[in-house]
């Protein structure tokens, strides 16, 4: 697996060598940093289009006081020592959520994000394709654009990324000449956060030309347990990629985090584990395969996007008993009882003094909206799903992506004369995943789909968490895709639940007149302005 190796001047690799545990592999973790300082490294690394140890240089060196020579990076002989204590009193699992570590994982594919995303315990921050370009050449070596190769997917496929890439590269000057005739500068909004917002139109436009094998950075926070967890994971996954990133992350924590990660590499404790994790897979898609459901219905056909409510549970009572269960001094039973013989009017009343005046989106009633659920059944392009997977609490479960579900090209993509060569893209995207996965190459195949492909995925989440999602997601500032579900979401919820649907009052519902980012780019300008 090729990746570029970075290059320093001495100045710099000396300014850089304390707070980093090697400078010349693509998994590194932080050390000798206050964490505050690493939060915001991982902030700036979204929309920042370099290495997190370049922007380390250009934006944090000068701010941060040299470490003392000699300074202790990792845990130490001594921490050491009182781990393994300690872990023979209260158990490994228990001491392990108890300590964490900041790790960078540098040019990996998006589809690997999507793994490295999959635990639920962990805090990630990944390149935004809303704010990178993917028009220009990675360093030398390997150079040329942005994508994972592998010696494995045969030249044919890095022609195909390459001419996907070329798509992309020649649309996005065009696409960005569009978006400012169709939407020029107005007076109150500054140049400089008129052409991000134009930059960013621009990319949410032509992001489902990119492929799944384009490459971005992530920066992670877990604890050792969540760690573990995931280095399992990796090393069970049929990709070598993930496989490959897996030993690296490993390796990066042994120097930080050692005692935490013991088990991983004995034969008997993370050996077996991870053989459990492959054979659960396999055993799943054996399963798949004697019941015959392991092949897309040709029948259907491409099936559009889509938005299915499955099930649900709980009902008003649930709600009203649930949300008041903390406040009273009697069994739930009885609190069943006595919301049971209220009126409508009176329902409604006392719902909404529990849920409270919420001048904001971030002020969610208590736990007790847990207790009804939902189960989606969502069809929706690539690039939406990467969005909605990282909200960590609720289960997503996804299927493989394929070209089968199809791929629409955007309606602006259109109107800026782009429509043609997008289409383009996506039929030399699915031909290159049809040659792989007649190679043998299924998982593999992945890699060259273009991310307006649509996915079914699931979303089983409680009340509260639909709340947070539909109305974070549902803001005029996101991406047209993905607040389509958002929408669609709220709409089937409050026709089972109107109780429920009612108390999201922040769904924005609204289009915005101009560029959807114009008003985030405007506040960004007007902080900067006042921090000046």
């Amino acid at each position: 697996m090729d990746y570029p190796v970075e290059n320093f001047t001495d100045a710099e690799r000396e300014r850089l060598r304390p707070h980093f545990t090697n400078l010349d592999r693509p998994v590194f973790a932080l050390v000798n940093l206050p964490e505050t300082v690493k939060a915001a490294l991982f902030a700036r690394y979204s929309r920042y289009p370099g290495t997190l140890r370049r922007l380390f240089l250009e934006e944090f060196a000068d701010d941060l006081p040299v470490p003392a020579a000699g300074a202790e990076a990792g845990e130490g002989k001594r921490a050491a020592q009182l781990y393994e204590r300690i872990f023979l009193g209260y158990g490994d699992d228990s001491v392990a959520q108890l300590g964490g570590a900041h790790v960078a994982c540098e040019w990996v594919s998006n589809v690997l994000t999507k793994v490295l995303q999959r635990p639920r315990l962990a805090a990630y921050l990944e390149q935004s394709t809303r704010y990178i370009a993917y028009d220009g050449p990675m360093p030398d070596p390997p150079g040329g654009y942005r994508y994972y190769r592998d010696a494995s997917l045969g030249p044919a496929y890095e022609r195909a990324m390459d001419e996907l890439f070329g798509i992309y590269s020649r649309a996005l000057p065009r696409v960005c000449g569009w978006a400012e005739r169709e939407f020029p500068r107005a007076e109150d909004e500054p140049a400089a956060a008129h052409t991000r917002a134009i930059k960013a139109k621009a990319f949410d436009l032509l992001r489902g030309l990119l492929p799944a094998s384009s490459l971005s950075h992530m920066g992670i926070f877990a604890t050792g347990q969540s760690y573990e967890q995931l280095i399992l994971h990796l090393l069970a996954h049929p990709l070598p990629e993930a496989q490959a990133y897996g030993h690296m992350i490993l390796d990066e924590l042994k120097q930080v985090i050692p005692s935490f990660l013991t088990r991983v590499e004995r034969p008997e404790r993370g050996g077996q584990w991870a053989s459990y994790l492959q054979a659960r897979r396999q055993a799943a898609e054996r399963s798949a395969m004697r019941l015959g459901l392991d092949d897309a219905d040709a029948a259907d056909g491409p099936t559009a996007a889509s938005v299915t409510l499955l099930r649900f549970e709980g009902d008003e009572d649930d709600l009203l008993a649930a949300m008041l269960f903390e406040a009273v001094a009697t069994s739930e039973e009885r609190v069943r009882e006595a919301v049971a013989a209220l009126n409508d009017e009176t329902r409604a009343e006392l719902l909404a003094e529990l849920a409270g005046e919420r001048t904001n989106r971030r002020y969610r009633p208590g736990r007790g909206l847990e207790a009804l659920r939902y189960r989606f059944e969502i069809v929706a392009d690539y690039g939406a799903f990467r969005d909605l997977q990282r909200h960590r609490m609720l289960t997503i479960q996804w299927q493989s992506l394929t070209p089968d579900l199809g791929a629409d090209v955007p309606e602006q993509v259109e109107l800026a004369g782009c429509g043609d060569d997008y289409r383009r893209a996506l039929e030399i995207s699915r031909e290159e995943y049809e040659r792989l996965a007649d190679r043998g190459l299924a998982t593999a195949a992945a890699y060259a789909l273009c991310l307006g492909y649509r996915i079914r995925f699931v979303l089983d989440l409680n009340a509260r968490e639909a709340m947070q999602l539909i109305e974070l997601r549902s803001g005029r500032e996101g991406h047209p895709s993905y607040r389509a579900v958002a929408h669609e979401m709220h709409a089937q919820i409050s026709a089972v639940h109107p109780a429920v649907g009612a108390l999201m009052t922040h769904v924005d519902r609204e289009a915005e007149p101009r560029l959807e980012r114009i008003l985030a780019e405007m506040r960004s300008h007007a902080r900067a302005a006042a921090g000046a």
